[in-house]
């Protein structure tokens, strides 16, 4: 993004903290928090999980920042094509979940989840693919979360679901790198999402041969822009995610999906459907399948509904400073 950044006084006179419950329990939470900032270029958001350090969390305000304040590229495509997103929850959760994903053709689903087996992961892919019918495209999530041998033999246990691809199997670049040698004879692609947004060379993954493709959010990443200077870097197809954002924060995600060359899987920009609440009137939802691309307007009845209260206004106040310090001395 540009160096030259707003004031910051005028970041925090035009920032709203809202706390939106979801409907499922989703990374650990049933509420999510996020700041907006309503910038000259439309509303934009600051939202970074809140065990993050201010050094990650600051690559998520020069996002916000470059949204809410820059022109951003021009799109490519009108409309982006969305898969569902399943949480770690049972068999008998599944339909419930899919049932508020209008018309997607691709579900992906957490794996892996803290304090569950494999057994428990099997059965919730098996529900979603029975549910999605053969033609349904169906990838699993692990967020790094197996160890190789672990990742080794729960994707071979997977696989008889017919995976699109699997996500970040395991945490580090060399992991990734073996478990993609292990599975090749199974044909599912290894997918990387934290070895790209948490990494200090997120191409590392690429040059290591330890992924087939590489899942971009906008905002980790610093914005649009960095955003697809590492795609083209990459080499390899991409896919555009979210971070749970409210309907403001997938505008940004779409923002990018539209400005790629070129759009060869279906996106994770449906995870609006998983809050049980939103800051918008017009929320952005899939309908058949996609959404459109645009940005979303904040509205004011639903900020101060949904807004958090004041200890945690003045957390996500005090951080916006700290972060908007790290930005300025970067600059």
């Amino acid at each position: 993004m540009s160096t030259v950044l707003p004031s910051l006084d005028e970041v925090r006179a035009n920032a709203y903290v809202v706390a939106l419950p979801l409907h499922t329990r989703f990374r650990g939470i049933t509420v999510r928090e996020a700041m907006l900032l309503d910038g000259p270029e439309g509303w934009s958001e600051f939202s970074p999980f809140t065990e993050y350090d201010d050094a990650e969390a600051s690559a998520w305000l020069a996002a916000a920042l470059d949204f809410g304040w820059m022109p951003q590229p021009a799109p490519q495509r009108a409309a982006i094509p969305v898969n569902a997103t399943v949480p770690a929850v049972p068999a008998a959760s599944v339909a419930e979940v899919l049932a508020r994903f209008d018309g997607c053709r691709t579900a992906k689903v957490k794996v892996a989840e803290r304090g569950q087996t494999l057994a428990d992961d099997v059965a919730r892919v098996r529900e979603v693919r029975r549910i999605m019918g053969p033609e349904g495209r169906v990838r699993v999530d692990a967020n790094g979360g197996w160890n190789v041998d672990e990742a080794e033999h729960a994707v071979r246990a997977l696989s008889a679901f017919d995976l699109e691809y699997v996500e970040q199997p395991c945490a580090t670049v060399p992991e990734l790198a073996q478990v993609r040698a292990r599975i090749q004879r199974l044909g599912v692609p290894v997918a990387a999402d934290e070895s790209v947004r948490k990494a200090e060379d997120p191409i590392r993954v690429v040059r290591e041969e330890a992924a087939d493709l590489v899942v971009v959010k906008a905002a980790p990443l610093g914005g649009v822009r960095p955003a697809l200077e590492i795609v083209a870097r990459a080499g390899v197809p991409a896919v555009v995610s979210s971070a749970l954002d409210t309907s403001v924060g997938l505008g940004m995600g779409l923002a990018l999906a539209a400005a790629l060359p070129e759009l060869s899987f279906d996106c994770g920009l449906g995870t609006g459907s998983l809050l049980a609440a939103d800051v918008t009137a017009e929320p952005l939802h899939a309908v058949d399948g996609a959404i459109p691309v645009r940005r979303a307007e904040a509205d004011p009845g639903l900020l101060a509904r949904y807004a958090a209260p004041a200890e945690r206004r003045d957390w996500w106040l005090a951080r916006l400073d700290r972060c908007y310090a790290h930005l300025t001395a970067r600059a």
